[in-house]
């Protein structure tokens, strides 16, 4: 018994020794998480020298990116992957903090500056509003990028005046002449408030009250909206309509003012001029921001890695490279996103502060106070019964999303290849007894 508590020991020991240099290694090692085309390569590149400046230590960075939150999710949370930063959107960071999956991001950065407060208050309040046991958002996560969802629209087909309301969508003219993003939340947002637009208009309603709306009669009034819609969408997109749209293919795309930015600038460059609002009944606001897991193997360094996307020059670079809006609202950022070519005067003052409430600045890009006024955040669906039926809802409106057209040629296959398989038979069937009719003959 004692020589096998010895070899036990032993083991245990030689275990220990082993992952002594295997944690030494992943202490410097930054696993980075991160949407595809998220991030200026260079600011990516220029990270691990700052790190040593600031630590004296030395640190290599390992990017992998993702297209689907819920992909990421299953890999921290089942898989157990030790990403040490990650950037979820907003409803996703509310999931993980409820499932207990996130680290309290540390803010003691010895004698580095903490460039956190940079990020907008306005932003930061929309993060304190994500709350789990007691836990408030912004303490497990930092802003990043933000936007809203709205309608993209080629001007020489669709007027400023139809894109301003969600009911154009709907509009029988319009048939497959829309994308829509293949987003389930975003679409149940932007059906719901169709569906009710005259109470809102009426101030009935708000856009807030309904897109949390997950009630039954919530969903079915979103699933009748959504398969009324139909006929009108010429596909469902998570990255390509925006492409669709600077080649003229369609004419509306339910889309995100990053994407649209994009667009906008790409077909300008071909001759298309494309524009894009926010519906006067409203819309949401989102935001992607960034965050520790639980199973992170090198906290320092990502919460290192956070702060230094909080300065200001890296925002900017980070905006210059992508096209969406950082969270980050300093006064360097205001001056280099003030564009005097800009004919329409926004009111800023709830991101930048009181010295922005007259300025020219992209509307798409910065929306007006008016705009924000009629926006809210989607919360994540916090009852798992309710998540359930809406994506089995979301499943049945997709699902059956073949047009007369495409149902009738398949139809019109099945049916030729049964015809086919038909003849054959009898050609077989008539050539065997041919054959058994001149054995006879012999």
């Amino acid at each position: 018994m004692k020589i096998s508590r010895y070899i036990v020991l032993l083991f245990m020991l030689l275990a220990f020794g082993a992952c002594q240099p295997s944690q030494e290694a992943r202490n410097k090692v930054l696993k980075v998480y991160n949407w595809a085309d998220y991030i200026d390569e260079d600011v990516l590149a220029e990270f691990p020298e700052w790190y040593k400046e600031q630590t004296g230590e030395e640190i290599e960075v390992i990017y992998q990116t993702f297209d689907i939150n819920e992909i990421m999710l299953t890999k921290i949370e089942r898989g157990h992957e030790d990403f040490d930063v990650v950037c979820p959107s907003d409803y996703i960071i509310e999931r993980m903090m409820r499932k207990d999956m996130l680290l309290p991001i540390d803010r003691d950065f010895g004698d580095t500056p903490d460039y956190i407060p940079n990020v907008s208050p306005y932003m930061m309040d929309l993060m304190s509003g994500i709350e789990a046991d007691g836990r408030k958002g912004s303490d497990y996560s930092v802003p990043y990028m933000w936007g809203t969802a709205g309608i993209m629209y080629n001007t020489n087909l669709v007027t400023e005046e139809e894109a301003m309301t969600w009911k154009t969508l709907w509009d029988p003219k319009n048939r497959n002449k829309i994308l829509m993003k293949d987003a389930y939340r975003d679409c149940y947002g932007t059906a719901i408030i169709y569906a009710n637009a005259d109470a809102i208009m009426r101030g009935e309603l708000s856009a807030k009250d309904l897109m949390n709306d997950h009630s039954e009669k919530g969903i079915s009034t979103v699933e009748k909206a959504l398969k009324d819609l139909k006929p009108n969408i010429a596909g469902w997109e998570a990255d390509f309509g925006k492409e669709m749209m600077t080649k003229g293919t369609v004419s509306l795309n339910f889309t995100w003012s990053g994407d649209a930015v994009w667009a906008i600038e790409e077909a300008a460059a071909v001759g298309v001029d494309l524009n894009y609002v926010v519906p006067i009944e409203g819309s949401n606001v989102w935001f992607d921001g960034w965050v520790i897991p639980k199973y992170a193997r090198n906290p320092k360094a990502a919460r290192y890695f956070i702060n230094y996307l909080c300065r200001p020059d890296i925002a900017i670079r980070n905006m210059d490279a992508i096209g969406y809006v950082s969270a980050v609202a300093t006064d360097e950022v205001l001056e280099a996103r003030i564009d005097t070519t800009v004919e329409i005067i926004s009111d800023l003052s709830y991101f930048f502060g009181p010295q922005a409430d007259s300025i020219q600045i992209d509307p798409i890009q910065y929306p007006d106070r008016s705009v924000i006024d009629r926006c809210a955040f989607i919360h994540d669906c916090t009852n798992k019964r309710d998540l359930e039926k809406i994506l089995e809802m979301w499943s049945r409106v997709k699902g059956d999303n073949l047009n007369t057209g495409i149902v009738l040629l398949i139809f019109a296959v099945f049916g030729a290849l049964f015809v086919w398989m038909i003849i054959a038979k009898v050609r077989k069937f008539r050539y065997e007894m041919k054959h058994k009719k001149r054995r006879r003959k012999k």
